[in-house]
């Protein structure tokens, strides 16, 4: 009885990581083919590359940000993500400046000695974050960022999913063999 349990609570956590990997391969994937970046409703994940940012969140955390909806309407000491060339960062807001209907931000990361020698126009914010971390997640994260890593995505759901297929058919043909004899 115990036995019978054990499979069934292994064949369901078995089915629900292959349904994971394969929700997240299509995210990843669709993403990449849409040219946007992953979001769940109106939410995406970060890595943190950094400490400027300690002790909220350390390096190689993810961070969950809120896209935003109206980046002028932040306030100071929130922590928004913002582009800044090429790359996305994620500081403290040290201050707010309404300067010909535009605004811009003044920002910090909290383990940064001083302010940052740049102001943030709203329109370069991306989202704020949400008070959500994943310590060291943003490692694997990193890594899936590659073209190798994409291409394992899909291979290896399809390989799982292969791999169930050929385990059902050698069950059945099993089955079959015992109620024959």
């Amino acid at each position: 009885m115990m036995k019978k349990g054990l499979k069934i609570t292994m064949k369901l956590m078995s089915s629900a990581f292959v349904v994971v990997i394969c929700l997240l391969a299509f995210m990843i994937l669709s993403s990449r083919v849409s040219g946007a970046e992953p979001s769940v409703f109106g939410y995406q994940i970060k890595a943190v590359l950094s400490g400027s940012m300690e002790p909220i969140f350390q390096t190689g955390s993810i961070i969950s940000i809120k896209q935003a909806e109206n980046p002028d309407s932040f306030k100071k000491g929130e922590i928004i993500t913002f582009q800044m060339e090429d790359k996305l960062i994620t500081h403290r807001i040290v201050g707010v400046h309404h300067k010909n209907g535009q605004v811009s931000y003044d920002t910090k990361g909290d383990n940064n000695d001083g302010a940052d020698m740049w102001s943030v126009p709203s329109n370069d914010v991306i989202g704020s974050y949400t008070g959500y971390t994943i310590p060291y997640a943003g490692y694997a994260l990193n890594v899936t960022q590659s073209k190798e890593a994409s291409a394992l995505l899909l291979f290896i759901p399809g390989l799982f999913l292969f791999g169930s297929a050929v385990y059902s058919i050698v069950n059945a043909a099993r089955k079959l063999d015992v109620e024959k004899a």
